[in-house]
């Protein structure tokens, strides 16, 4: 009894992984498996500005669709901060800008700043 439950347990725990990790793993599974799960084909880099701009990573204040009309010929964003951004939209249920207000504000707190953009070290000169 107890054998069957820890294979149940164990069976449990790589599904969860596999989950959890299936944007990593699926790259790596051959074409052939992969046309048998269409759902999962979301699972590919946003490395355009097309691409970032049908993913929602565009507003008013931060316009994709006016760099693609000007022509830009970056490839587009960063890879890490566009996952890190769509990450905190879909954690947090908000829109975009508020998704980067969130980023910044973290990126000023690992670097000692509040968020009004001063520093948090009593020590440091602020005025002269």
């Amino acid at each position: 009894m107890i054998f069957y439950l820890s294979l149940l347990v164990a069976l449990a725990l790589l599904v969860m992984l596999g989950y959890h990790y299936r944007s990593v793993i699926f790259p790596h599974v051959p074409a052939k498996v992969r046309s048998m799960f269409p759902s999962l084909n979301h699972y590919t880099p946003l490395s355009t500005f097309s691409g970032q701009a049908q993913a929602g990573l565009s507003s008013s204040m931060f316009d994709i669709e006016a760099n693609m009309r000007d022509g830009d010929s970056r490839a587009g964003l960063d890879e890490r901060s566009t996952q890190e951004v769509l990450e905190i939209m879909r954690r947090e249920r908000i829109d975009f800008d508020q998704a980067r207000l969130i980023r910044h504000h973290q990126i000023l707190a690992r670097n000692g700043i509040d968020p009004s953009g001063m520093p948090l070290d009593s020590k440091a000169v602020t005025r002269l």
